[in-house]
């Protein structure tokens, strides 16, 4: 199983701490059946800033620090990027890392209450570059699940999305879970991901997720997300299924 989430990188951001929390969380990765993982920590969140020059030095201690302790788990690079209007410009200034370096993804976080208005054109553009934005885990954008549709055209329009193992888990909320299971039957998104921090509050629970998928959709849509971890992290074309409109029945009181 391929993770195409993770703040697993020691000391950078709100992930892990040290090199024994990265050790750790590796150990409980594989635990879960994930052999490949790729660290995405923080970028221009107000919070954090990792450059790629930043990331790329680190992923390889980890990964050496993982051989040397027979964990078999091997750590790729990437980097979770929030929004911003200069997101091409620094692309080409080689800031903005695509996940495994040498793909046409790049990760784009919005922030957790709203969508930026230039969303639309910014999207365009990094598509105009040969890049394909996906959206992280918008079940738990407050504007999205108000407005849907939002989403809706930006999928349209070539974006892709990954939703939170968690989220469909449960541990965010019986509402953030509905939502996240009707972006699925929308097809309004194409990849699961821990984005684990930690062992405990916020932890992979991909086994968990799947199994849950699986449970209700069936084992073909297991593989169509497993899938389209592998052609990302391959650098392919992913399978894309038409979007649809959530469909505005009520949501516990949201529609």
């Amino acid at each position: 199983m391929i993770d195409i989430h993770s703040h697993i990188l020691p000391g950078i951001d709100d992930g892990a701490q040290t090199m024994e929390e990265t050790v750790e969380m590796a150990k409980t990765a594989v635990s879960e059946g994930i052999q490949t993982i790729i660290a995405t920590p923080h970028h221009m969140n107000n919070s954090y800033r990792n450059a790629k020059s930043d990331i790329l030095p680190l992923v390889d201690r980890v990964n050496e620090e993982l051989k040397n302790q027979q964990i078999d788990l091997v750590v790729l690079p990437g980097q979770e990027c929030r929004i911003y209007g200069e997101i091409i410009e620094d692309y080409l200034n080689g800031e903005i890392l695509p996940l495994n370096i040498h793909s046409s993804y790049i990760f784009v976080e919005f922030p957790s209450n709203s969508v930026p208005r230039y969303t639309d054109r910014l999207f365009f553009d990094i598509q105009n570059e040969g890049l394909i934005p996906v959206i992280v885990h918008p079940e738990r954008n407050a504007e999205l699940i108000s407005h849907p549709d939002k989403l809706y055209n930006l999928v349209k329009n070539g974006a892709a999305t990954q939703i939170t193992a968690s989220s469909l888990t449960g541990h965010f909320g019986k509402n953030i879970q509905k939502f996240s299971k009707q972006l699925i039957e929308a097809n309004l998104t194409h990849f699961i991901a821990s984005d684990a921090h930690n062992t405990s509050s916020r932890t992979f629970n991909m086994s968990k997720a799947l199994d849950e998928i699986e449970h209700t959709y069936g084992i073909d849509m297991v593989y169509y997300f497993t899938e389209n971890a592998d052609l990302l992290v391959e650098g392919k074309n992913i399978y894309k299924e038409i979007p649809e409109k959530v469909k505005k029945r009520k949501f516990l009181g949201i529609f």
